[in-house]
């Protein structure tokens, strides 16, 4: 190991992460670096940086990558190759889509990023639409339906099946080009706009008549434009999450949607919070495009997925057992372990308390163990902050693979470890009052696991909490019947109150203590 490298391992021990991968994506609109660390199952992203180069932009007229945006693309890229060097990353993978892919000039464009140390592999429209649904797969395992990836140059469809892809098809219906659709007037609302773009989708394969025989299934969106889609969505149903990710619309009101955005302007959208001057140009124009999808897949519901191509090459890169990985668990702890409480500790202590406080109708042992994990990490946060902090962990960090219900009884556990029983609105409008008492009761196990013997792995090992015959006992070696004080008293007729039970405390002799509890 060389120094650098051993510096950075220090420094990431204090810093939360160490840098371990890059990915440069060359597109059509922007040329983006986003550098990776923790888990790449579920990785942290450590910096993600643009710059709106704008490549494709003269790529209909010209057939060239413009002068002005080349010399943009390349201010950034020296800057990224800068950065790259400083912080040791050898690690980099760099991919261009569609407008270096079309241009004329491209090779040029590519012999320019060689000379800075770059390497870009130009991606063929089969290649980057199936990238995207290898991202599609990994943020939702076990994925079925169509993804379709909406680039500045280029618009992707592809079928996916279970994590496999097919049927690839490349259009060129990227959001650079969507106004080349729009009718002489200019107006995006003519439905000449939408018929011309259904003709494109179903040239490709992709119309009504290759979707017939074929049951409704969802229809994943991937790309920045769709995701600002998805945040103003969010806006005007009040939504209590923030992160577009994983957000879904049924077919009626994702075409509600679509109507909306066709009759309003860039400046009206531009009003909007968290929606960019750069999106607002495009939304409209692909309000069309929406549109004319819904009506040539007829999808059973649209999910917006922030995992798209630069995910799919991290998630293709994964052997197969790591592939299997439980995302929402693999962020989760890299996320913890920083905070003091590592995956060990966090699956003793579910262990500890499972039979107490069991999953139910509405949890999963995943769920619970996620939740317990967070739950630890809370108490690291000071307390006057802590409570806000870590609901919001649960509620807004993007988790993977977990839905708004989830989220809320992630966030309810986590409340009920710090003893605040009152949940605030925000949660309660996500899940029902009998998942929440299920979440609740697991974070008042935690509770009494990590108040009985400070966390520490004697305590956990001395000791046995179980429900036998209506009553919640608590069951102590006598080497450490003394770790029954008062705190953990209260802990108990919390937690037995919660679940409707007598308790009881049992203190027995170490030998006695591995005896099955149901004697």
């Amino acid at each position: 190991m060389n120094l650098k490298r051993k510096r950075q391992d220090r420094d990431g021990v204090f810093a939360g992460n160490t840098p371990e991968r890059a990915i440069i994506d060359i597109g059509s609109n922007t040329v983006r670096m986003v550098i990776y660390g923790g888990s790449m199952r579920a990785p942290t992203v450590l910096l993600n940086e643009k710059v709106t180069a704008k490549l494709g932009r003269d790529i209909a007229s010209t057939g060239a990558l413009a002068d002005e945006a080349v010399a943009l693309a390349m201010r950034g890229l020296e800057r990224f190759a800068l950065l790259l060097a400083d912080l040791g990353i050898d690690d980099v993978e760099t991919v261009a889509t569609a407008a270096v892919r079309e241009a004329n000039n491209g090779s040029d464009f590519v012999t320019q990023c060689e000379a800075l140390g770059f390497a870009p592999r130009i991606l063929t429209g089969e290649e980057e639409a199936i990238l995207s649904a290898n991202g599609v797969a990994g943020a939702f395992p076990g994925a079925c339906g169509t993804v379709a990836d909406l680039g500045g140059g280029s618009l992707e469809l592809v079928a996916i099946d279970n994590g496999d892809a097919s049927d690839a098809v490349t259009l060129p219906l990227g959001a650079l080009r969507l106004p080349e659709y729009r009718s002489d007037s200019g107006k995006r609302t003519d439905t000449g706009m939408r018929k011309a773009l259904e003709k494109v989708i179903r040239k490709g394969g992709w119309g009504n008549s290759a979707q017939a025989d074929m049951e409704p299934r969802p229809l994943y969106l991937v790309g920045g434009t769709w995701r600002a889609m998805a945040v103003l969505a969010m806006q005007i149903r009040g939504h209590p999450l923030s992160d577009p990710h994983g957000f879904e619309l049924g077919p009626k009101d994702a075409q509600k949607l679509t109507e909306l955005l066709v009759d309003e302007t860039p400046e009206s959208l531009k009003t909007r919070e968290r929606i960019s001057s750069m999106r607002a140009e495009m939304l409209p124009d692909a309000g069309v495009l929406l549109l004319a999808l819904l009506s040539q897949l007829s999808p059973s519901r649209v999910i917006f997925s922030s995992w798209g191509l630069r995910e799919g090459l991290l998630f293709d890169h994964l052997p197969s057992h790591g592939k299997a990985q439980d995302p929402l668990l693999a962020g989760v702890s890299v996320f913890a372990t920083q905070r003091g409480a590592p995956p060990t500790l966090a699956t003793r202590i579910a262990g500890w308390t499972v039979d107490a406080a069991p999953t139910r109708k509405h949890g999963s042992e995943r769920l619970r163990l996620a939740a317990t994990t967070l739950a630890l990490a809370s108490m690291q946060i000071e307390p006057n902050i802590r409570l806000p902090q870590a609901i919001d962990w649960a509620m807004h960090k993007r988790w993977i693979a977990v839905d708004g219900k989830q989220r809320a009884m992630m966030a309810a556990a986590i409340a009920a470890n710090g003893n605040a029983l009152d949940l605030p609105s925000d949660v309660q409008a996500l899940a029902s009052e009998e998942a929440l008492e299920e979440a609740i009761c697991w974070g008042l196990a935690v509770r009494l696991a990590r108040r009985l013997g400070a966390r520490s792995r004697r305590s956990l090992q001395v000791s046995r909490l179980f429900v036998r015959d209506g009553t919640l006992v608590l069951r102590l070696a006598s080497s450490h019947g003394a770790l029954f004080g008062i705190p953990t008293e209260k802990d108990m007729k919390l937690l037995a109150g919660r679940l409707d039970l007598e308790w009881a405390v049992e203190i027995v002799s170490d030998d006695d203590l591995h005896q099955r509890e149901q004697d």
